[in-house]
């Protein structure tokens, strides 16, 4: 398996797309949380549940994103490991 670096091509406007889709949604459900028209616990409730959403998914890419990393690092120490390995190796070498 050859695991190649993490590709970095965030470009200023896909994380200004990204940040604004963010604001968007959460304002739209907050929105439409806030006029529903039921009492004031179903609203605590939800909007509770919605902050309770958006964090589990920041921690849920956070968690992702550190298990990719590590799997990089990993494979980068396996990989310099096996290198020196095969550049220290000589078929050649007579031993006796």
């Amino acid at each position: 398996m050859n695991m190649t670096a993490p590709s970095v091509s965030t470009t200023p406007a896909f994380y200004a797309q990204a940040v604004v889709s963010f604001g968007l949604s959460l304002t739209s459900v907050a929105f439409g949380v806030f006029f529903l028209p039921v009492d004031g616990w179903v609203r605590a409730f939800l909007g509770i549940a919605m902050l309770y959403t958006v964090t589990s998914a920041f921690t849920l890419a956070k968690v992702i994103r550190d298990r990719q990393e590590d799997g990089y690092i990993a494979s980068r120490v396996d990989r310099a490991r096996l290198d020196k390995i095969l550049t220290d190796h000589d078929p050649f070498k007579v031993t006796g």
